[in-house]
């Protein structure tokens, strides 16, 4: 992955949210307080609005100025846990000009590990990790970005079934058990997102 890809999806990630702003608040609203949409697509706008002075001196430089932001502008519990994400698969990527695949499925491993411990929490607590966590372990066998993002797509319909035991829709135990979990949802449509983008773009040549 080149620093032209890294843009590229760090660009995607962020117009997805911003676009999905309604779509993920209110998913978050059946259980939650409504406003990660809300948080999510203003946090996304100041990366977006700051663009062109994002430092792209490498990916991994670029990822980590990236998380700055996300963790400064992005509010409630949103902003450590997708800013620490960033951080972390900035720092593993360290000054390489250029990623293969192997690193980036350590990058994204970094981050689900900055995730549990910033959100105390684990795959099955009903988060975005319950997506985030099977996406990269499609990547990691070896299955296309296609096949990554059905697999986080399958991964976040199926903690409609789950009780949320972390954030605010823990407090609302098994209530919490019927809808599918925003935060999970969001990296399912991200990962889709992507995967378009990558093919229209030709990315991957």
């Amino acid at each position: 992955m080149s620093m032209r890809q890294t843009e590229l999806v760090v660009r995607t990630i962020a117009e997805t949210a911003i676009e999905n702003e309604k779509y993920f608040g209110d998913l978050d609203a059946v259980v939650g307080d409504g406003d990660f949409g809300y948080s999510l697509a203003r946090g996304f706008e100041k990366l977006l609005e700051g663009w062109d002075a994002l430092d792209r001196t490498d990916p991994g430089t670029f990822l980590k100025k990236s998380g700055l932001v996300i963790t400064s502008r992005i509010g409630g519990t949103s902003g450590p846990i997708w800013g620490t994400a960033f951080l972390r698969a900035g720092a593993t990527a360290g000054d390489a000009a250029e990623l293969d695949g192997e690193q980036v499925v350590a990058m994204l491993r970094a981050a689900i590990e900055g995730i549990k411990a910033r959100g105390q929490s684990d795959v099955g607590d009903k988060t975005l990790l319950d997506a985030l966590v099977p996406f990269t372990d499609a990547l990691a066998s070896g299955a296309g970005l296609a096949a990554a993002a059905t697999a986080a797509r399958e991964a976040a319909d199926a903690t409609v079934t789950m009780v949320a035991k972390r954030g605010r829709a823990a407090y609302t135990g098994e209530r919490s058990r019927g809808s599918v979990d925003a935060g999970a949802m969001a990296v399912a449509v991200i990962a889709e997102r992507i995967s378009e983008t990558w093919q229209k773009q030709g990315a991957a040549s």
